[in-house]
């Protein structure tokens, strides 16, 4: 749903919110996959079962889509809403598994991960102005 409802924004938004999205969902389906495999799935099954799942980003985007054709305004309650979502998930489940760690290796890969990600979204904020 952010993806529609930023590109119903402007085009550089929904752009950076794609890119972004892609970036974070590539490693969340590889461990997807790795979970239903554990889990007792085969390869093909976790794979189509994944794929299905995925397939649920497309859907989310086609009723933002038409749901912006009929009700005026709603990507600007939709973007928001999903930030705060985002904000939420990294600062109560992914801010305490960063902290259980200590190690000053570990500590530098994340550090180096969380720039890296800013210098993307600055690098596409001056590309696309």
């Amino acid at each position: 749903m952010i993806i529609a409802a930023s590109f119903i924004l402007s085009y550089d938004l929904g752009f950076a919110t794609t890119l972004a999205v892609i970036f974070h969902e590539i490693p969340q389906e590889i461990g997807d996959f790795g979970v239903l495999i554990y889990g007792g799935f085969g390869k093909r099954k976790a794979l189509m079962y994944n794929f299905v799942s995925a397939l649920t980003a497309v859907a989310g985007s086609l009723v933002t889509y038409y749901l912006a054709l009929y009700i005026q305004g709603v990507e600007k309650f939709l973007v928001p809403f999903a930030a705060g979502g985002f904000i939420y998930i990294a600062a109560t489940d992914l801010m305490p598994e960063l902290h259980k760690r200590n190690q000053a290796k570990e500590s530098l890969i994340q550090l180096v991960a969380i720039l890296t990600g800013i210098g993307l979204m600055s690098a596409f904020k001056i590309l696309l102005s």
